[in-house]
């Protein structure tokens, strides 16, 4: 990424003349004559802004606030190369949404490239303000290293993410019980492996499967290990205030040995590196698929999508197997706080106004809006709550699809998601799973991230990434069986010292003990 370099010619930013006036009322007006301001906007589910989404159109009658598109590299899906592209051009828009927008503003914001939006929110930012004042961890975590936020982010609702499911009726059929320990879980699935639960009389059934393959090491949990401290797979997490990595413990090796034995005896899917995202929708309709780790909600649907053609068919989640220490841990949680949002230009003449039309998608009206859509359209008001339409929710299509036509649910806007918008289209097994796992409290704390100075990020970058594509590489080699743990585990530990991973932890907590306080 090149340094950026503010320059007196700006996308200017002028009162717009010759618009339709705005039908809002006064207490959501943000001004009385039509404002417009120019936008960035670029993320995988859209890599522009469209003045027509509905969700914009009402937004406009709302506030009396007009964006037009200003986005640059549309024609790229990634966020990063249109965001490099952006700051190359010097000239920045009013508000730049985008992926991962927080690598941009930590880097560029204290440069003058974004504005500082603190003192924006305590003034001119009530909605926004009491969010941060009852979740002051998620004000340090969106926070840059020189104590500013420069983004409002998107911000997750929800708790739970992915859960165990297994399949109910292979264990009726065998007549075993929902495995409770991890001693309990190799024996169904070894079960599932040699007493034909399918029926057909061929050893074609496959154990454990998973649509990304990371969802493997995960299991390192039921040995005590770790695989990520957050929703991003390989992430660092906190234990005791002390930042760790999790390919670099004793369990994790136990489980990675153990992960190892399992695979040998076919446990495991033998294409899990390879198979890919189509894995769980293949094994399932296939009737060879036993266990995974994945999304409540989608993988939950399939007790109803294939419901006529597999007699019986019961995939529901089950809590998590006691591990070797006598906890059950749900590793796996919705972010809180993600990369993805908006900022101000550090060239924007309407600062105040702009953080009042963020501060609009923090009030009531505007978190429905950019949740449920239209009222009228994709929902209704039913006993003070948004309740989506029949019509909207049993046309076919995947509702979180329809949303993001419509300019809803969009990761690159700054905005508190409500998980009740999910809630209505996940199916009685997806939500039967949720609270299992509600009820038995198994979610581990998060690891909300950090925000390195310079000098820190030199060195992270210096060294991490090539420790971590070797970590990864032997995890894998692990696994298969093409080298053993046990054996080169000292010498992996030493590899690690050399290549900078202890001068990576050791930044990694200056900068969390900056950041909150440790």
């Amino acid at each position: 990424m090149r340094i950026l370099t503010l320059t007196a010619a700006v996308l200017a930013t002028t009162a717009l003349t010759g618009v339709t006036p705005a039908l809002a009322n006064d207490d959501l007006k943000i001004v009385d004559e039509p404002l417009e301001l120019t936008v960035h906007i670029h993320h995988v589910r859209s890599t522009a802004y469209d003045e027509n989404w509905p969700v914009e159109k009402v937004a406009q009658e709302l506030t009396n606030v007009y964006l037009k598109n200003a986005t640059v590299g549309s024609n790229t899906t990634n966020s990063e190369e249109a965001m490099n592209l952006l700051l190359a051009t010097g000239k920045l828009p009013d508000i730049i949404g985008s992926a991962r927008i927080k690598e941009a503003v930590d880097q560029y914001g204290p440069q003058g490239a974004f504005l500082p939006l603190n003192e924006l929110i305590e003034e001119h930012a009530p909605h926004i303000k009491a969010f941060f004042d009852e979740n002051p961890d998620l004000m340090k975590a969106a926070s840059s290293s020189d104590g500013n936020l420069y983004y409002i982010p998107y911000l997750p609702d929800g708790k739970y993410g992915r859960g165990y499911f297994i399949r109910y009726d292979w264990l009726e059929t065998l007549g075993l019980e929902v495995p409770n320990t991890v001693d309990e879980l190799y024996e169904v699935l070894t079960a599932f492996r040699t007493q034909d639960p399918n029926g057909n009389g061929v050893q074609d059934e496959i154990p454990y499967f998973a649509r990304q393959w990371e969802e493997l090491p995960r299991l390192v949990t039921l040995w005590g290990g770790r695989s990520s401290g957050s929703d991003t797979y390989h992430d660092f997490y906190v234990e005791d205030g002390k930042i760790q990595y999790p390919y670099m413990g004793e369990g994790y090796k136990e489980g990675i040995k153990n992960l190892a034995k399992w695979y040998e005896e076919g446990l495991i899917d033998p294409e899990v590196f390879t198979r890919g995202s189509s894995s769980r929708e293949y094994l399932l309709s296939e009737n060879l698929g036993g266990m995974t780790h994945d999304w409540f909600a989608s993988t939950a649907g399939y007790n109803d999508s294939l419901a006529d053609k597999i007699p019986g068919f019961s995939f529901k989640a089950m809590i998590p197997p006691e591990n070797v220490n006598g906890d059950r841990i749900a590793e796996h949680r919705r972010i809180l706080v993600k990369p993805d949002g908006w900022a101000i230009g550090g060239t924007n003449k309407h600062p105040v106004e702009t953080i009042k039309y963020f501060d609009f998608y923090f009030s009531p009206e505007g978190r429905r809006l950019v949740n449920f859509g239209v009222e009228g359209e994709q929902y209704t008001m039913v006993d003070g709550k948004p309740q989506f339409t029949e019509e909207f929710l049993t046309n076919g299509r995947p509702v979180n699809s329809q949303l993001y036509e419509i300019g809803a649910q969009l990761q690159a806007r700054g905005y508190y998601q409500d998980y009740e918008y999910e809630k209505q289209w996940s199916n009685q097994y997806a939500l039967e799973g949720i609270e299992l796992y509600e009820q038995g409290d198994y979610l581990i704390p998060d690891f909300l991230g950090v925000a390195m100075n310079a000098d820190e990020q030199r060195v992270f970058d210096k060294y991490f990434s090539q420790a971590r594509t070797y970590m990864l590489e032997k995890q894998q080699a692990w696994i298969l069986g093409a080298a053993d743990v046990e054996e080169e585990w000292d010498a992996y530990m030493s590899q690690l010292d050399r290549m900078g991973m202890n001068d990576v932890l050791e930044v990694m907590q200056s900068a969390y003990d900056r950041q909150y306080g440790g």
